[in-house]
């Protein structure tokens, strides 16, 4: 059975040294009109780059700030890059000179094998300048790609990490994945060529100063409006950018959250009103895209006429001076075509000036949330898999985002092969237990300890593997049956999907379904019903057989053969020794408890065996669920024990 996972996240190990992506991504954060450091180095044909793997060396992990020290592998990629963006530069000087001598020498002369000469000789160096300028196009495409392969890991891993904090910056939550976007885009783009072909503007600059002082001078005092354009620009974009950048989240935001509810939107009636909120955001929105580019579309329309002006200024002077006899025909035009050469990279940057912002901001962010983020903490010692006991000393617990106290002071021990019903009224903390027991809410204080180490001394992935978890809401990622089950492990064997699947006793069900195992759950599972999700969900909660298994109301979308199903899945977990901690609002599946724990107003008010704390709470025989014959035998075997 094949299962194509979708990974959400990358343990890959970035040595900053030895990454010429990396050094890349930080020349464009560094770069400053006032200060250029544009290095765009990957890899030609034949010199390759050191790619990542798992396995690095913790020691070569990424930071928030890589320091600019190139490797040899580096300095061979900026060398490439260097050298190709000379011969670019040095071959653009044929258009001139061959104006300068077709002028200059051939018509004077009247030579037809001259003319015929020089055309083959430029032919030649234009087919070379075509061939240069798509291979450093090529290889910055690569330097992004690679950037993006390298990095992409890491942003999943942030934005990842920001949901399980609450923090979503007002929008959407995958402001990272736009910033790596937006670099990834920058590079692959015209922008880098042209800051890359921003020294040379002094070469040509000095050839027309070499021409005459005038015409130098001229294209000169062109160059320095236009870097005074340059200057404007990222001043009076930088701010709109990022209003930008901010509205364009919330959009998306409000757009996922509103097509997700389209259900409960359509039954009452809220269509309109959800309508005027999109209409005001999305105002907004166009409100500061319009501003950005008015900003940047004056002053981009204005440095593209000043440099055709300036051309034709150019020209005048050149005119000037052919009229005074101290210049020809030929140096006029040629003047003309290099300055036109000169000023170009300028009028370039200034047109992906836009990009360039994106791309520095997004930098900037990314490094920010790199340099406070743990999503390159060292490797941890591998733990044995847990097999004894779960223990709770003195938690307290708080919301991610919030500041009051959820839980407090809850204390209690399970040894292997117990289950704990977890019951209590709305809001009384049972969920946030859910969440601390599982990991995805760090403890305020107090420690949950798997056989005497902290959640903390396991690696994430590592705990992963020893927990089952089904959360109140058993969304499906889109793929297949078996895909979610395995939970996307691709080297999950059929074997194993089945045995999860009949331990949650849905083997049956899910051999109903049009393709069995292979039916495609759609988007979110929408192509099941909510019950048939969440007994899936729960086939997912037991793949692997996890020591931990932790069920928040698995039951609250169930039907009498679905609880019954829960109830022989709750039996075989005691039996192969397995902890689980189910939350409930129906006596009913408490009778496959042997534990009970009592939570009301964020503290545990009562646990002991379940006999004695549902005496104490007036609920015995209410714990006894409805039975048919064929669950007879494992009703009586979950009370017995």
């Amino acid at each position: 059975m094949m299962i194509n996972p979708v990974k959400l996240s990358s343990d890959l190990a970035v040595d900053e040294d030895q990454n010429p992506a990396i050094w890349t991504s930080h020349a464009i954060a560094c770069w400053r009109p006032k200060m250029l450091v544009a290095s765009f180095p990957n890899r030609l044909r034949g010199t390759k780059l050191p790619m990542l793997s798992r396995g690095t060396a913790p020691e070569a992990r990424l930071t928030g700030g890589p320091k600019l020290r190139s490797a040899l592998g580096t300095r061979k990629a900026i060398a490439a890059v260097a050298i190709l963006s000379a011969l670019l530069n040095i071959l653009f000087l044929a258009g001139p000179l061959y104006m300068l001598l077709i002028y200059d020498s051939v018509m004077p002369s009247g030579s037809v094998p001259t003319l015929v000469g020089l055309l083959t000789i430029v032919t030649v160096i234009y087919f070379f300048l075509g061939i240069f300028e798509v291979l450093r196009a090529r290889i910055l495409s690569d330097v992004a790609a690679q950037f993006d392969r390298q990095l992409t890991g890491h942003v999943q891993d942030l934005i990842a990490d920001a949901q399980l904090r609450g923090e979503r910056d007002g929008g959407d939550g995958m402001t990272p994945q736009r910033d790596l976007d937006a670099i990834r885009n920058f590079l692959a783009g015209s922008g880098p060529g042209a800051i890359l072909d921003l020294p040379w503007v002094l070469l040509f600059l000095g050839l027309l100063t070499l021409l005459h002082a005038w015409l130098g001078l001229t294209a000169l005092a062109g160059a320095l409006v236009l870097i005074a354009i340059t200057l404007l620009n990222d001043r009076l974009s930088r701010e709109p950018m990022q209003k930008v950048a901010q509205t364009l989240s919330q959009r998306t935001r409000l757009a996922l959250d509103t097509q997700r509810q389209m259900e409960v939107v359509h039954a009452l009636g809220m269509r309109g009103r959800m309508k005027q909120r999109w209409q005001h955001v999305n105002s907004t929105y166009l409100a500061d895209q319009d501003a950005l580019a008015r900003v940047s579309g004056q002053l981009g329309g204005f440095s593209k006429v000043f440099r055709l002006f300036l051309q034709s200024l150019v020209l005048t002077v050149g005119a000037l001076l052919y009229l005074r006899g101290e210049a020809s025909g030929g140096i006029v035009f040629a003047a003309s075509i290099l300055a036109a050469r000169a000023l170009a990279p300028i009028d370039q940057a200034i047109a992906n000036w836009r990009g360039l912002t994106a791309a520095r901001q997004g930098w900037e962010r990314l490094e920010t949330h790199l340099r406070h983020s743990n999503v390159d903490e060292f490797s941890r010692l591998e733990l044995p898999p847990p097999r004894r006991s779960l223990s709770v000393e003195s938690l307290a617990i708080k919301a991610p985002a919030g500041s009051h106290v959820i839980l407090r002071n809850a204390t209690f021990k399970l040894e292997a092969g117990e289950a704990l019903g977890v019951v209590g009224p709305s809001a009384a903390g049972k969920t946030s237990l859910v969440k601390a027991l599982t990991g995805i809410w760090t403890p305020l204080s107090g420690e949950i300890r798997l056989d005497g180490a902290a959640l903390d001394q396991w690696e994430s992935h590592r705990l992963g593997a020893h927990l089952g978890y089904l959360p109140q809401q058993a969304d499906l990622f889109e793929g297949t049956v078996a895909e979610n089950i395995a939970r996307f492990d691709p080297t999950a064997s059929s074997h194993d999907i089945i045995d999860a699947a009949q331990a949650a006793a849905v083997h049956e069900m899910v051999l109903a379904l049009p393709a069995g195992y292979d039916t495609s759950v759609g988007p979110e599972g929408l192509n099941l019903s909510a019950g048939q999700r969440q007994r899936i969900g729960l086939a997912r909660a037991l793949f692997g057989k996890p020591f931990l298994v932790v069920l928040d109301e698995p039951n609250s979308n169930l039907d009498l053969e679905g609880e019954h199903a829960l109830g022989r899945a709750i039996v075989g977990l005691r039996k192969r020794g397995a902890i689980t901690v189910l939350v409930a609002h129906r006596p009913s599946i408490l009778s496959f408890m042997n534990k009970i724990a009592v939570l009301k107003g964020g503290a545990i008010l009562d646990f002991g065996d379940r006999q004695a704390v549902l005496s104490k709470m007036g609920l015995v025989g209410r714990d006894k669920p409805e039975v048919d014959p064929r669950n007879a035998v494992t009703v009586r075997a979950a009370q017995s024990g």
